[in-house]
């Protein structure tokens, strides 16, 4: 088992179809979840699932599904189209998470992009924050050639 980073061979083609809508004004909804390192995820996930998921309860606020993302639209520069998304907190969690999965809630839950975090990240009572790279042709988290 291991979370591999990743953009899911069913979301290239659903980008393909014209299934995903990144547009920032009434684009899809996205949203991102975190896995245990004992999780199986990659480019053969196609969708959102609790396996393998955070914990919900317990004493933290992490509550399964993750939470909202904000899309930071789309560009071109040069050759290059891209899209991010907005950091995203989870305040007052006690949790351990070695990746997660970004899907859109508005196209079946369908899997968009898997992120390995490289090591077990950990917060006890207090803030786990995903930090997006800027965006920016070169660091955007999605980023098409």
């Amino acid at each position: 088992m291991a979370i591999t980073q990743a953009l899911p061979n069913s979301f290239k083609k659903q980008l393909l179809d014209g299934d995903q809508d990144f547009s920032s004004a009434g684009g899809d909804v996205f949203r991102l979840a975190l896995y245990v390192s004992t999780a199986t995820l990659g480019a053969s996930t196609t969708s959102y699932t609790t396996t393998g998921e955070v914990s919900s309860g317990g004493g933290s606020n992490y509550t399964t599904g993750g939470k909202a993302l904000t899309n930071s639209g789309t560009s071109v520069v040069s050759t290059k189209a891209f899209t991010n998304f907005a950091n995203v907190s989870f305040l007052n969690v006690t949790l351990t998470a070695r990746g997660c999965l970004i899907y859109n809630t508005s196209f079946s839950n369908s899997a968009v992009a898997v992120l390995n975090f490289g090591a077990d990240k950990t917060a006890t009572a207090g803030t786990f924050t995903v930090q997006f790279p800027a965006f920016t042709s070169s660091a955007a988290i999605i980023q098409i050639s």
